[in-house]
């Protein structure tokens, strides 16, 4: 393994984890512009779309971090990222063949396995190659990853879908993650230097992480505002057709056009604002995205009743770049509750109690609660169940700024760089 030097090296790793990232949200976030012609082709009603796009992958996506980023810290944070891409590529491929909601679930089982071998590593790996006083820039620029693969997903998964049908989308998403795969784990390695420190147990990580109460107000709070932001991103596109009157393609490049504009906004911003602020005062690694949230609730509800599709566009820019405020800060803080030989494990228990929480349950329950809506507002129903999940922003947004003073206390110093 070579040793990383100058900023070239730093540079090549991180631009290759993010077009791993990239693949990873191609493949996650198809689901939700392919949604309406899956429930027409396989006779699924809400509910069951929301189980597909939250717990089908979720399940195994959060729990299987845990084991997958032990590993990680033990055998190599890159190999384990290489072969889950491996493996989510061939499982979103796989959901072409599905003929039935069991099909497509036990698929997207197997995307939600292979992810969580590529995210809580990545991190890591980035800690690794990123000093403190550019670990929140270089997690935002990772992060990239979210709205560039979200958009991406929906337009090329909307698109195919359009002109051939949605089958051939999720074999062609596949198929670009698996060329990806060894072109990867050729080029990133890990750092020999943090190879040579010793990981220590899950048993130990965890028990430190759960004294710390800023693990949980990070943990908890996000919980909450995944709630809200992965119901918002995969019904979107749903309410769109349904309450806006845009066809398949129309909804998909509306909606990829928010993504790609407010996301990239959103993620840098957070980042370049998260490590000019940090050094100031550790607490706002909380505020900042505490703030955000608070400001995006009412900006999103706006747009959700608005009357055309013209002005919910113009009105969801904002509030879908604030809702990515979170990334660089949060994920910062994260590494820095625990020593580096900890960060992969850190960061799969915040992915876990984020994940188990926030994409299982808003997903599935954004769903849930439109078809019990339906006898009162008809197709207008997924639109007021999306009201109702913005108060998982509220709420997110008074648990950040009410626990800022706790990160302070828990923050561990950067070690001292070692020798070559």
């Amino acid at each position: 393994m070579r040793q990383a030097t100058g900023d070239t090296r730093p540079g090549i790793v991180l631009a290759m984890l993010l077009l791993v990232y990239i693949c990873n949200f191609v493949d996650r976030q198809i689901l939700a512009i392919l949604a309406a012609p899956i429930q027409r082709d396989l006779l699924l009603d809400d509910a069951q779309m929301g189980l597909l796009g939250g717990v089908a992958f979720a399940l195994l996506y959060a729990t299987c971090g845990v084991p997958l980023s032990a590993l990680a810290d033990r055998t190599g944070r890159a190999r384990v990222i290489g072969w889950s891409l491996v493996v989510w590529s061939a499982c979103t491929a796989l959901c072409a063949a599905a003929q039935g909601f069991w099909h497509i679930f036990l698929a997207r089982l197997g995307v939600g396995v292979g992810e969580a071998g590529g995210v809580a590593p990545s991190y890591a790996l980035i800690g690794e190659y990123f000093p403190s006083h550019q670990r929140a820039r270089a997690l935002a620029i990772y992060s990239l990853g979210i709205p560039i693969g979200s958009a991406a997903g929906v337009l090329a998964g909307g698109t195919i879908a359009a002109l051939v049908d949605w089958r051939l989308a999720f074999m062609v998403v596949g198929a670009v993650g698996l060329v990806l795969a060894p072109v990867f784990m050729r080029l990133v390695r890990d750092r020999p230097a943090a190879a040579r420190v010793a990981p220590t147990s899950l048993r130990r990580t965890a028990g430190l992480l759960v004294r710390r109460r800023s693990f949980w107000l990070l943990s908890l709070a996000q919980a909450l505002a995944s709630m809200a932001g992965y119901g918002i991103v995969f019904w979107l596109p749903s309410v769109l057709q349904r309450s806006f009157g845009l066809d398949l393609l129309g909804s998909a490049q509306f909606f990829a056009g928010l993504l790609l504009l407010g996301g990239i906004a959103g993620v840098l911003g957070g980042g370049w604002l998260g490590d000019r602020l940090g050094r100031r005062d550790r607490a706002w690694h909380a505020w900042l995205p505490g703030m955000a949230f608070l400001l995006s609730a009412p900006l999103f509800a706006a747009g959700i009743v608005s009357g055309n599709w013209r002005a919910a566009f113009a009105l969801f820019l904002v509030p879908q770049a604030l809702s990515y405020f979170w990334m660089g800060p949060i994920l910062s803080a994260v590494q820095h509750l625990v020593a580096a030989a900890e960060r992969s494990m850190a960061s799969a228990l915040f992915l876990l109690v984020n994940n188990l929480l926030g994409l299982a349950g808003g997903t599935w329950a954004l769903g849930l609660l439109a078809d019990r809506l339906r006898p009162l507002y008809g197709d207008d129903a997924l639109r007021h169940a999306m009201l109702w999940s913005l108060l998982f922003y509220l709420a997110a947004g008074l648990l950040l700024l009410a626990g800022g003073r706790w990160i302070r206390q828990d923050w561990m110093p950067e070690p001292a760089p070692q020798a070559g």
